[in-house]
């Protein structure tokens, strides 16, 4: 990974109008190849943060630049998948898929080849011509994913993406994550209010507080990878989790029993 900074926040905050400040002081950094975890209690900005790097809501103040730019600037290099799928449940999955392209602009054989080439990442080929009504919970968000990856982004904004499908399922598509990764090389940042997803997807968790959103601890994930099932029962991964857990207990302790 390089040492120069992709993403970079530096005493970011931001408040929506005369509202009280959701995130403040952030400073933040993900290198390219970086997958960052966020995780903390509800209402400390997790979101947010991501909306800021998407170009959505621009920073109250502080400074975010990506490659050295504005995020608006960069917004064309980004993709975002959020906790619902959110098909066209009118168009087939491969015609889900095209739809970034198609509000490119993007011509009729490029998306084609873009379009069977990350259907074959997420391993959705053979499903091209269904219809969201015909896929499961984990389909469905491979389609999500495959939408998002068709515009090779060098940066992928993830906020819960696996968080209401059931545990199998949700490891199956963490270790189809990583392999999509390591094929495609992007660069994340990945909500979850799991620690064990997050220790075993990234490569540092960032561990925010509220009230106000605040970046209160950032550990390194010094695991291997590819990371697979075996992982999960690996004494460094588990004493990781163990790290983590202890660290967001205290952020929790702190903002008291009645903390949104």
């Amino acid at each position: 990974m390089s040492a120069v900074n992709l993403v970079d926040f530096q005493d970011v905050a931001k408040s929506y109008g005369d509202g009280p400040p959701v995130l403040t002081g952030v400073n933040l950094a993900a290198r390219p190849g970086d997958l960052v975890a966020l995780i903390g209690p509800s209402g400390c900005g997790k979101s947010t943060l991501l909306r800021l790097v998407a170009g959505l809501n621009p920073v109250t103040s502080g400074r975010l630049t990506i490659d050295g730019r504005s995020a608006g600037e960069a917004v064309g290099e980004l993709a975002f998948v959020f906790q619902e799928a959110t098909l066209l449940p009118w168009l087939t999955v491969a015609q889900n898929v095209e739809v970034p392209l198609r509000l490119r602009g993007t011509s009729a054989g490029e998306r084609e080849a873009a379009r069977q080439r990350v259907l074959e990442l997420v391993r959705l080929a053979d499903r091209a011509d269904a219809y969201p009504r015909q896929l499961s919970g984990g389909q469905k968000m491979r389609v999500s994913l495959a939408r998002a990856l068709v515009v090779s982004p060098r940066i992928l904004l993830l906020d819960e993406p696996f968080g209401a499908l059931d545990e199998m399922t949700r490891e199956h598509l963490n270790e189809e994550l990583l392999g999509i990764r390591e094929a495609t090389g992007w660069t994340a940042f990945f909500v979850t209010h799991s620690v064990a997803e997050a220790v075993f997807l990234s490569n540092r968790v960032v561990v925010m507080a509220a009230n106000p959103g605040r970046v209160h601890a950032e550990i390194n994930i010094p695991l291997a990878y590819p990371r697979t099932a075996e992982t999960r029962v690996s004494r460094e991964y588990v004493e990781l989790v163990t790290q983590v857990s202890r660290v967001l207990r205290s952020v929790e302790d702190a903002a008291g029993p009645f903390a949104p």
